[in-house]
């Protein structure tokens, strides 16, 4: 069974029974995730102009200025694809199958991820994987940190321990695309100098 909600276009009655019949089975799995970001271990918030959701495939696609939130962390794209364990032979009250806890959520279009106040990152397309505890952006990425700017085409981010890995598309001494940082002295380095 496939639903597909609209902010603007949905009725609250029909919001609420929506809610209790349909999404029951998706939202406990959000609560348990992971981390999405260091430090977070409470439940995963998503918003969205529209969601749509496909209970017997355990997905929900959340779009226009989809946003999932947890502590610090958020994660911001155009469509926002959660995906949950689905457990075999199990069914829901609604008769569908029964979906366990989240597995990955698919980031595509203008994707922002933000660890912390002063760290961020933003690509083309995104996954985060539940399991690994790992955010991954592609395409066009620049990662910042107060004034420091990193750039290539691909990061992967351990969202346990915080470190995370540039490539670029290019090698060698004078190839474009490679990854490229800018960094910043500190101002407190400056002045312990004089």
């Amino acid at each position: 069974m496939k639903f597909l909600v609209t902010s603007a276009a949905v009725a609250p009655a029909f919001a609420l029974a929506f809610g209790a019949l349909t999404l029951g089975a998706l939202v406990p799995g959000a609560a348990v995730a992971q981390g999405l970001g260091p430090n977070s271990d409470g439940p995963v918030d998503i918003t969205a102009d529209e969601l749509e959701v496909q209970n017997k495939a355990c997905v929900s696609v959340w779009r226009g200025k989809a946003e999932a939130l947890q502590g610090q962390a958020r994660l911001r794209a155009d469509v926002l694809r959660a995906i949950f364990e689905t457990r075999a032979g199990a069914t829901s009250a609604t008769g569908t199958g029964a979906c366990g806890d989240l597995v990955r959520m698919e980031a595509e279009g203008n994707v922002y991820y933000v660890t912390s106040k002063d760290q961020r990152v933003r690509g083309d397309n995104g996954t985060y994987d539940a399991r690994n505890d790992t955010v991954t952006l592609t395409g066009d990425v620049v990662a910042g940190q107060g004034q420091n700017v990193l750039r290539g085409s691909r990061m992967v981010f351990n969202t346990n321990t915080g470190e995370g890995r540039m490539v670029g598309t290019a090698t060698g001494a004078n190839a474009k695309s490679r990854p490229r940082g800018v960094f910043y002295p500190s101002k407190k380095s400056e002045s312990a100098a004089r």
